[in-house]
């Protein structure tokens, strides 16, 4: 086949696919919505033939040159990895896991419960009677604790430790609780459920207590920051501990396998999404909560603004226009 007619019968569809590389370049989301982008696997296979044959017939170099550009192009776009990688990362974290705890609302609100009500009563009857903490921590721990949280530490919440360490041991402890309170909700809930307000009865006990022997103004200033993330993960691990649970127990219309394994699937993201929120706060807690230096407005102020951004993030993260419609439509 003479040259003139190879390009007469190609030509167009070299064209064609030029553009589309060059739309592809300019921006890569459109060009992968374009329905071009279906064919364009085979049109690449087309194109690697066309040049082999245009090759091998010895045609001119502008035509060997252009086939070559199209086919390398057309294979960086085929075969890159994907440059959106990052960007459905930040998708998820931004907009899908906070539509996705919205939608499971029902399971959170029991989780917050079963957290915040122990801890609430917990630290009334410690504050009102800091002895009986000794029947829930022992010598040790109490003295641990004060020393902690002492107006005359350097460092609130630790008595040592640099702040990369500690910032990997709250990395590890608190996601491992947070594991436990997912995945115990297998044990038909009973284990989330346990999880939930042991740590709440924990943190309420420890609160009542050094606020009760005068150590809570450092304690507080401590926690008050990245507990925003902290205990917001502890909530939703916790309740996708609960649907995992409730499942089990009443499955529905749906067998208990396959609907296991959807709740398996949402309590994974619901879980991924907590993890992430604990490397934050595990970030907070060691870099930022444990500096004693900063004056009360400055903790307590950072405090309330990283608890309005978790709680707006929870409460419009990814909403819509047509989830706004039909929030008010609700509320009329």
């Amino acid at each position: 086949m003479k040259q003139e007619r190879f390009v007469a019968l190609y030509g167009e569809q070299w064209d064609t696919w030029e553009r589309w590389l060059n739309s592809a370049r300019r921006n890569a989301r459109a060009a992968q919505k374009d329905p071009q982008a279906l064919a364009f696997p085979e049109a690449y296979r087309r194109l690697c033939y066309h040049l082999a044959l245009a090759r091998s017939r010895g045609y001119s170099h502008a035509i060997t040159d252009r086939l070559q550009h199209i086919v390398q192009r057309g294979h960086r776009v085929l075969y890159q990895p994907d440059a959106l990688h990052w960007q459905r990362i930040a998708r998820f974290l931004v907009a899908e896991f906070p539509r996705l705890v919205r939608a499971q609302w029902r399971y959170m609100m029991v989780a917050a419960l079963l957290l915040y009500l122990p801890a609430a009563i917990s630290l009334g009857l410690l504050w009102w009677r800091p002895e009986w903490a000794h029947s829930v921590f022992g010598s040790r721990q109490l003295a641990g604790f004060e020393e902690m949280y002492s107006p005359a530490n350097a460092h609130i919440g630790r008595s040592s430790g640099s702040d990369v360490s500690m910032f990997g041991f709250y990395i590890l402890n608190n996601v491992g609780i947070a594991f436990r309170t997912f995945a115990s909700g297998l044990i038909f809930g009973v284990g989330s459920i346990y999880v939930l307000m042991t740590n709440g009865l924990i943190f309420g006990s420890i609160a009542g207590y050094l606020t009760a022997i005068g150590d809570g103004v450092p304690f507080w200033r401590f926690v008050a920051a990245h507990s925003a993330f902290e205990l917001t993960a502890f909530v939703i691990a916790g309740g996708a501990g609960l649907r995992l649970g409730l499942t089990l127990l009443a499955p529905g219309r749906e067998r208990r396998g396959p609907a296991l394994v959807a709740a398996s699937w949402t309590g994974a993201q619901l879980a991924l999404g907590a993890f992430v929120m604990l490397v934050v706060a595990a970030f907070v807690e060691a870099f930022w909560s444990s500096i004693a230096a900063f004056p009360d407005v400055v903790k307590y102020g950072s405090a309330a603004a990283l608890w309005a951004l978790v709680l707006l993030w929870l409460a419009r993260g990814g909403a819509t226009q047509k989830d706004n419609e039909k929030e008010r439509a609700d509320g009329a």
